[in-house]
C-alpha cells in the first residue's frame, strides 16, 4: 500500500507539474503575442512617420539649398567688393604718400632756400 501512496501521490505532483507548466506556457504565449501586435503597431506608426518626414522633408531641403547658395553669393560679391575697395585705398593711400613726400621736400627746399638766402645777406 505504500507504493500505491508513493504512486498516487508522484502521479498529483506531475499532474500538477503539468498544468502549472501550461499555465505558464499560455500566460507567456498571451504576453508574447500583446508583444507581436505592439512591435506590428510600431512598425506601422514608424512607417507613416517615415513617409510624413520624407515628404515634409525634401522640399525644406531644397529650400535650405536654395538660401546657402544665394548667402554664399552673396558673400562671395562681398569678398570681391572688399578686395575691390582694398586695392582702391592702397592706390589711394600710395598716392597720397607721394603727394606729401613731394609736398614736405617743397617746403623743405623752401625753408632751406630761404635760410640760405637769409644767411647770406648778413
Amino acid at each position: 500500500m505504500n507504493i500505491e501512496i508513493s504512486q498516487v501521490a508522484l502521479n498529483n505532483g506531475l499532474t500538477f507539474l503539468a498544468v502549472s507548466t501550461g499555465i505558464m506556457v499560455l500566460v507567456v504565449g498571451g504576453f508574447l503575442i500583446k508583444l507581436l501586435i505592439d512591435l506590428s503597431k510600431l512598425a506601422k506608426n514608424a512607417n507613416v512617420t517615415t513617409e510624413l518626414i520624407n515628404t515634409e522633408l525634401k522640399p525644406t531641403l531644397n529650400e535650405l539649398n536654395k538660401t546657402l547658395k544665394s548667402v554664399n553669393e552673396i558673400v562671395q560679391n562681398t569678398g570681391e567688393g572688399v578686395g575691390n575697395m582694398k586695392l582702391g585705398l592702397e592706390s589711394v593711400i600710395k598716392k597720397t604718400k607721394l603727394l606729401s613726400g613731394n609736398i614736405f621736400s617743397g617746403i623743405l627746399k623752401g625753408f632751406i632756400g630761404a635760410y640760405t638766402l637769409f644767411c647770406k645777406k648778413k
